[in-house]
């Protein structure tokens, strides 16, 4: 039994995470390469290693001739019978080749096929390892800061954090723990390269999975996601099962669960918000924490028209537009807000605008379901962007307010904490 060999393929295949039967077809391979290199050819070599023991052989297989041509493939009948002495012409005799007397220049290409193996099973077991894990978060250390791209260790191989993928403000030092979300792993000549991000939406997603169990066992549906990363994010949840409430169990108890995701994130804002199948209903929701009067969608046109309390106006609108451009990219519409004041003489804001058969007989306008783009900054719309990799594009079409009308309420701001 060859017991170094053994112990050594046991370190590799614990240390690398290559299997057994590869190490042996490389080593196989390597032998044969250092016989070709000692002997000038290699097509009637043969390696055989005993996959229990470890021990191995190494032979030529020569034909039996009358008269020698090439005794590197053919043998005489005399020198036969001394190997074997059934042997006869025609048939083929086994030689043991003694692979320690190759040179040393054989030796070091045996070792170098050996270690090359060796080497292109660590990359495809690592890239294989990580190819099932794309579009999962998982949890790596800050290693060192190339410039404005940062190298993120996850355990057997590193990934990057390019400019575009970071979140603008925040910082991230050596040996800190992040989770990052793998966006994509590709197979190069070098090794795997695993490219991650802190500003995907999904991230937020999977912290929610990994966070709250009523989300990863599918009691709970996140419905949509919208993010402006290291600012706020809005997220609409539905709950499967009627005893649960879909807002509470993502909350937590206390605040617990939501309140471990805001600290992964830096302190990143979350609206949680429920999702609802009616259009009108799910708009007011998402515009939360401002209060809604009444809400009138066009599911033709694809938006719509928002009343709200005068003093809510603000409120609604948030920061710089952020609490209208959020909702309106959770749910898709175009959404026109004015208060009350303005939507007494703004057309397509009052409800007898839409006295027509389409109103029950209470009066009562009934809302059609439909899908929704963006919303609009007092007068200006704002037009959805597209997600790409460092964000969302905004589109800002706004007309600026009276500065009384936009200002924001003194202890509103509060509200729009992540409740």
């Amino acid at each position: 039994m060859n017991t170094e060999l053994m112990e050594a393929l046991d370190i590799l295949e614990k240390e690398k995470d290559i299997s057994r039967e590869t190490l042996f077809e490389a080593i196989e391979t390597s032998l044969v390469t250092a016989c070709r290199n000692n002997y000038g050819r290699a097509e009637n070599i043969r390696v055989t290693i005993d996959r229990e023991t470890c021990d191995y052989i190494v032979y030529v297989e020569k034909t039996v001739v009358e008269e020698v041509t090439d005794k590197n493939t053919e043998i005489s009948l005399e020198e036969a019978k001394k190997l074997d002495e059934n042997a006869e012409l025609g048939s083929v005799v086994r030689i043991d080749v003694n692979s320690k007397e190759f040179g040393r220049i054989a030796t070091q290409n045996a070792k170098n096929v050996i270690l090359q193996k060796i080497r292109e099973e660590e990359r495809n077991s690592v890239y294989n390892k990580f190819a099932g894990k794309a579009r999962d978060v998982v949890t790596g250390v800050v290693q060192r800061i190339n410039g404005r791209n940062i190298s993120i260790n996850l355990g057997k191989a590193d990934a990057l954090l390019s400019e575009n993928e970071q979140v603008k403000g925040e910082t991230l030092r050596p040996t800190e723990r992040v989770k990052v979300y793998i966006l994509e792993v590709k197979n190069t000549p070098r090794g795997p390269r695993i490219l991650v991000s802190r500003t995907h939406p999904e991230l937020v997603k999977k912290l929610f999975e990994s966070e709250v169990t009523e989300v990863a066992d599918g009691t709970v549906e996140i419905k949509s996601i919208s993010r402006e990363p290291g600012s706020r994010t809005k997220i609409a949840v539905y709950s499967n099962n009627p005893d649960v409430d879909a807002v509470g169990a993502c909350v937590g108890m206390n605040g617990t669960r939501v309140n471990s995701i805001v600290d992964e994130l830096k302190g990143e804002k979350i609206d949680i918000v429920n999702w609802d199948e009616n259009a009108a209903i799910f708009i007011e929701n998402a515009l939360s924490p401002a209060k809604v009067v009444s809400v009138i969608v066009d599911p033709d046109e694809k938006t719509a028209k928002v009343v709200v309390p005068d003093n809510q106006l603000s409120l609604a609108i948030g920061k710089e537009g952020q609490n209208a451009r959020l909702a309106a990219r959770l749910t898709g519409y175009k959404i026109d807000i004015k208060n009350e004041t303005q939507a007494k003489d703004a057309p397509g804001f009052r409800m007898e605008d839409y006295l027509t058969d389409d109103y029950d007989e209470d009066g009562e306008y009934e809302y059609e379901e439909g899908e929704y783009e963006e919303g609009e900054y007092e007068e200006g719309e704002y037009e959805e962007g597209e997600y790409e990799e460092g964000g969302y594009e905004e589109e800002v079409n706004a007309e600026p307010a009276d500065s009384d009308e936009i200002a924001e309420p003194e202890g509103e701001e509060e509200k729009v904490e992540t409740e």
